[in-house]
Order: structure tokens, then C-alpha cells, then sequence
């Protein structure tokens, strides 16, 4: 699968897309920007559009929409986890992308902190 480039002119889009919520980490990946709560991924930019991670129904409803996907970042037909590629005009659609980022914060959120293990040296 080719590589498709976030553009840079979505990366104040998600930014403000974010809650506004001290438990939000940004970190660069995939070519563009997640944000993780409690230790876990709960959106990021990828490609032309947003995945977020979400849990039942509204997971179902999210992969309802025209153009939204399972998040397959290889293109190979392996979904990831409970991600959804929302579709790629949702980057227009501001109160739409905070409502979706919204609710995979919450969910993420509701989940109990993400223990890591120590590497090993």
C-alpha cells in the first residue's frame, strides 16, 4: 500500500478537535499526531482523515458512515483492536470530529490506567 501523507494542515485541526483536558498526551506517530489518556490511544491522524479507538454501539454507528473503515494501517485486510479510519471529510466537518474525538476520549478514559512494563536492559 502506498503512503499517504497526513497534511500538515490537519494537524491544527485535530488539535482543536481535542478535549481540553490535562490527561491528554500528544505524541508524533504514523507520520501525524495521537493523543493518548491513561496510557492508551484514543485518536490520532492518519492519512487524510481521523482514527479513533471506541467502544460498542458506538463503534457500529461510527463504521455506519459513508466512507468510515476498520483502521487498517497496513492495507492488508488486519483491522486493528477497535479502531475506526472515520471518513476523510470529517477534517471539514469540525463539531462532527470533536463529537467522534470526544467520545473515544470518554471511553478511553473510563478505562483504568495502562501498566507498563519495565524494559529490559
Amino acid at each position: 500500500m502506498a503512503s499517504v501523507k497526513v497534511p500538515p494542515e490537519h494537524q491544527p485541526i485535530f488539535a482543536a478537535a481535542l478535549p481540553k483536558d490535562p490527561r491528554v498526551q500528544t505524541l508524533k506517530m504514523f507520520g501525524g499526531v495521537v493523543a493518548k489518556v491513561n496510557g492508551y490511544v484514543f485518536a490520532g491522524l492518519f492519512a487524510r482523515s481521523v482514527m479513533v479507538w471506541l467502544q460498542e454501539p458506538d463503534r457500529s454507528t461510527a463504521l455506519s458512515l459513508q466512507g468510515a473503515a476498520p483502521f487498517d494501517p497496513m492495507g492488508n485486510g488486519r483491522a486493528r483492536s477497535s479502531k475506526v479510519m472515520l471518513p476523510d471529510g470529517i477534517m471539514a466537518q469540525p463539531a462532527q470530529l470533536r463529537r467522534w474525538v470526544r467520545l473515544a476520549f470518554e471511553g478511553a478514559a473510563s478505562l483504568p490506567p495502562k501498566v507498563f512494563k519495565a524494559r529490559r536492559k
